[in-house]
């Protein structure tokens, strides 16, 4: 009697962890979709608000600087949901954008006595 109570408590067990492994699943699938509506959607209104040769400036620099990338396009989804992006943006604003968005440098000078 103790084997079949101990093998059907086991049998529940296995049961309740394979239910939850595949609510995990699901839930992770779901994400999952979640980001790449998402990106599409970003991916849409960059599409609208930039020029081509803007959007390739920003994949060219993505490829190095991936996080100040995706604040750029972030604050121009921003400006372009608020109305305040009247026309798209071209390579020659993105360029200054860019620069104003990029960090100073400061300057390091040794003097030697």
């Amino acid at each position: 009697m103790a084997e079949d109570e101990f093998a059907e408590l086991r049998r529940k067990r296995i049961e309740q962890l394979q239910k939850q492994q595949m609510e995990q699943q699901y839930m992770a699938v779901q994400q999952e979709h979640a980001q790449q509506d998402m990106e599409a959607r970003r991916a849409a209104i960059l599409r609208t608000i930039l020029t081509p040769e803007a959007r390739e400036r920003l994949n060219t620099i993505r490829m190095t600087r991936s996080e100040f990338v995706a604040q750029i396009e972030n604050q121009l989804i921003i400006l372009s949901q608020s109305g305040r992006l009247k026309n798209a943006i071209t390579d020659e604003q993105l360029k200054a954008i860019l620069m104003q968005a990029q960090p100073k440098k400061r300057d390091i000078t040794i003097t030697r006595k």
